[in-house]
C-alpha cells in the first residue's frame, strides 16, 4: 500500500465498508461510482479517487462489485489481522464498549479488562472478567498484547499511558482525552471527542435555522 496516501482518505474507507456492507445484505451485487457516492453523500468523482489510490477495482461500463469492493477495502483497513487489546476502565463508558462493539468484525480482540474501582472488579462483560489494575502489568507479561482501549478520566490515565508504554503499547484508541501522541511521538493514537461531535451537531442544526 502507497505509504502517501492522505488521512482524509484513510478515515473515509470505513464508511465505504460500512455502507458497502448495508449493500452486501441487502442483496445487491454491483454499484456504480455515482450509485456509491450518493450512498456516501459525495461525488463520483472523489469515490473514483478515494479507490484508485489504491489502485481502482471497478470495471468500464460495469461498476463495482460490491462483495469484492467491500473485501478489498477490508483487506486494506487491515480487518483480517486481529489486534490483542486490553480495555482500561469497566464504568458506563467503558461497559458500552465491551458490550456493543463488534470487535473482531473491525479488526480486534478484546482479551482483558482491568478497572480501580473494588466494586467492579471480579463482574464480567463480554465473558471477560474485570481484573484490578495491579494486575495490568503482571497480564501483559504473559500475553501478546498491542493495543490499549482507555475509558479513563484524564487526570488519572497518564500513569497508566506510561506503564502501557513502558511495557511496549503502541497503539491507542483514547476516550480520555490526555494527548498521548504529544508525549510519545511513535504511538498511534485514535482519539475519540464526543463531546467535539456534539458541539459539530450543535454548530449545525443552529446553521440550519438560520
Amino acid at each position: 500500500m502507497a505509504k502517501n496516501i492522505s488521512i482524509q482518505v484513510i478515515r473515509r474507507l470505513p464508511r465505504y465498508y460500512r455502507f458497502l456492507s448495508e449493500l452486501e445484505r441487502a442483496g445487491v451485487d454491483k454499484i456504480s461510482s455515482t450509485k456509491l457516492s450518493s450512498v456516501m453523500s459525495s461525488t463520483a468523482s472523489q469515490v473514483r479517487q478515494d479507490l484508485n489510490c489504491f489502485g481502482g477495482f471497478g470495471q468500464q461500463g460495469y461498476g463495482y462489485s460490491v462483495s469484492s469492493l467491500k473485501d478489498e477495502i477490508g483487506r486494506i483497513l487491515g480487518l483480517q489481522h486481529l489486534h490483542n487489546a486490553v480495555l482500561l476502565g469497566a464504568g458506563n463508558m467503558g461497559r458500552a464498549i465491551a458490550t456493543h462493539m463488534n470487535f473482531e468484525e473491525l479488526g480486534f480482540r478484546l482479551v482483558g479488562i482491568f478497572e480501580k474501582d473494588h466494586r467492579l472488579i471480579g463482574t464480567m462483560l463480554r465473558g471477560i472478567t474485570v481484573q484490578s489494575d495491579e494486575q495490568l502489568e503482571g497480564y501483559l507479561l504473559e500475553h501478546e498484547v498491542d493495543t490499549a482501549f482507555l475509558s479513563l478520566p484524564k487526570d488519572s490515565v497518564e500513569p497508566l499511558v506510561e506503564q502501557l508504554y513502558r511495557l511496549g503499547i503502541r497503539n491507542y484508541w483514547n476516550f480520555s482525552h490526555f494527548d498521548i501522541a504529544k508525549k510519545y511521538a511513535d504511538t498511534v493514537v485514535e482519539n475519540v471527542h464526543m463531546g467535539d461531535s456534539l458541539m459539530t451537531l450543535c454548530y449545525r442544526i443552529n446553521e440550519n435555522n438560520r
